[in-house]
C-alpha cells in the first residue's frame, strides 16, 4: 500500500471533511449535539487560516491533518507561540487505522513546521482517543498543559520538540 500525503485540494475539500468526520463519529453519542462535527467537516472553513494535508491511496482519501502554522482553526484558543506549530484534526479512515496512515500525517506536518522554522509541535486529545494517545506518546510526544473548558471538558495537551 502507496499513501501519498500532500495539501488538499479546493475541490477536495467536501471529501477531505466527511472522511474526517467519520474519523470522529466513534466518539459521538447520538444524543450529543454535532456541532463539533459539522466544524470537523468544515474543511473549506479553515482552509484559508490552515495547511490541511490529505493522505491519499490511490484517488481516495484515507486521513486529513489540519496544520496551524501562522492561523488557527478558531480565534478562542489564543495565538501561536512563535516557535510553535499545532495539529489539529487528525482524521483516519475507520477502514485504514493501524496501517501508518496517521504516523504519516504526523511526519509530513512536523516536516512542514521545520520547514518554517518551527521548533514545537503542540496538539490536544481525549481520553476516549486511547489509540491516537498511543501514537503520539511512540512519535515522542510528552504532555503537557490540558485546555479545560468551563462545562469540564478536558482536552489532553501533548507538546514535542522538533
Amino acid at each position: 500500500m502507496t499513501i501519498e500525503i500532500r495539501e488538499a485540494r479546493p475541490e477536495e475539500y467536501g471529501e477531505t471533511g466527511v472522511v474526517t468526520a467519520n474519523a470522529y463519529r466513534e466518539f459521538f453519542s447520538e444524543t450529543d449535539p454535532h456541532s463539533y462535527l459539522e466544524e470537523i467537516a468544515d474543511v473549506a472553513g479553515r482552509a484559508p487560516r490552515t495547511t490541511i494535508l490529505v493522505a491519499l491511496e490511490g484517488d481516495r482519501i484515507v486521513g486529513s491533518a489540519t496544520l496551524e502554522l501562522d492561523g488557527r482553526t478558531s480565534e478562542d484558543v489564543g495565538r501561536l507561540a512563535p516557535d510553535e506549530a499545532h495539529i489539529r484534526m487528525l482524521g483516519v479512515d475507520p477502514e485504514m487505522r493501524r496501517a501508518g496512515v496517521g504516523k504519516q500525517l504526523m511526519a509530513a506536518c512536523e516536516a512542514r513546521a521545520r520547514a518554517v522554522g518551527r521548533t514545537r509541535m503542540t496538539l490536544h486529545t481525549t481520553t476516549l482517543m486511547r489509540a491516537a494517545r498511543e501514537m503520539y506518546t511512540s512519535l515522542g510526544y510528552r504532555r503537557s498543559e490540558d485546555r479545560v473548558y468551563p462545562d469540564g471538558f478536558v482536552l489532553l495537551g501533548y507538546t514535542k520538540q522538533l
